[in-house]
């Protein structure tokens, strides 16, 4: 301590120490020239504030701070291009389009069809058998057309082409049987027939439901499903028989026949009327998504 006495009135604050392999040491007390020391406590605020830096300042110097400027008003970014992607072709446009029934009263003019014992004529009853079917159709959301509305007779090639000359129709011709167990209905189609075309491929007329046999038969299907559930003693399979509008018919054709004019009360047959015209409604909605026309005109279905 020798070496400080000539000193008087200083703080001594650190001295290297050789002896202390490069460490430091720190001189707290501070010494007068009358011999005394005193104990200097802002030289230890200091020596805490130089070791708390010495210990934080490696972990500055390994994170170094950034300071990120503020950011500029962002811009839209560019539309994305999407990659050229192979053009597929889109396939030809089909359409299950049918909107159309043709209903056909029977008979008509100076035909009146079955005749029953107390003057029950079937023309007169088929028309309002008609009434009905078409009631029921319309609720299904298709348009329906009549071959006559009243006492006309139109010729069988008239009331098929009237369903010919429309793109997506179904014929229902409409009887009443003259004899047969009262109460039930049948449906008929027509047999298989062969397609028989000119030299030129035109379709002979004599043979036009040949192309639509197939379909004739599932329509008929559903509508004799739907038959059977509601009149006892109705077959429950669709019956052939040669129906002359049916032949010359180019779309799904079918014949209902109720039994029959033999009943003793025309009353009984009106009964049946609102059952009849339900089930063919439904019938032909079950059957409506199997016939889908192609977008070529003249293309069979």
């Amino acid at each position: 301590m020798q070496a400080y006495r000539d000193v008087p009135l200083k703080r001594l604050r650190a001295v290297r120490n050789p002896e202390a392999e490069g460490r430091f040491v720190i001189l707290l007390f501070v010494r007068f020239s009358s011999g005394l020391f005193r104990f200097d406590w802002r030289a230890l605020t200091a020596t805490v504030c130089f070791g708390a830096g010495l210990f934080a300042s490696p972990a500055w110097a390994q994170s170094p701070q950034k300071i990120v400027p503020a950011s500029a008003p962002q811009q839209s970014a560019a539309p994305i291009q999407t990659p050229p992607y192979p053009v597929v072709a889109t396939p030809p446009p089909q359409r299950t389009g049918l909107n159309i029934v043709v209903l056909d009263p029977a008979h008509g003019g100076t035909d009146p069809g079955a005749r029953g014992a107390q003057g029950i004529r079937e023309s007169d009853l088929v028309l309002d058998l008609t009434f009905q079917v078409r009631r029921a159709l319309e609720a299904q959301g298709f348009q329906v057309l009549q071959t006559r509305s009243g006492n006309e007779n139109p010729s069988f090639d008239d009331r098929s082409a009237m369903a010919n000359s429309q793109r997506g129709a179904v014929f229902v011709t409409l009887h009443i049987s003259s004899t047969g167990l009262p109460g039930t209905v049948r449906v008929y189609t027509l047999a298989d027939m062969p397609s028989r075309a000119s030299a030129g491929g035109i379709l002979s007329w004599d043979f036009a439901q040949a192309s639509y046999v197939t379909l004739s038969r599932k329509f008929a299907d559903a509508v004799q499903g739907q038959l059977a559930q509601r009149f006892k003693g109705s077959p429950s399979n669709v019956q052939a028989a040669s129906v002359r509008q049916l032949r010359t018919t180019a779309a799904p054709a079918i014949a209902v026949e109720l039994s029959s004019v033999s009943v003793q009360d025309r009353s009984d047959l009106i009964k049946m009327m609102p059952g009849v015209a339900d089930a063919i409604a439904r019938g032909l909605a079950a059957f409506r998504p199997s016939y889908v026309l192609p977008a070529e005109a003249g293309a069979q279905p």
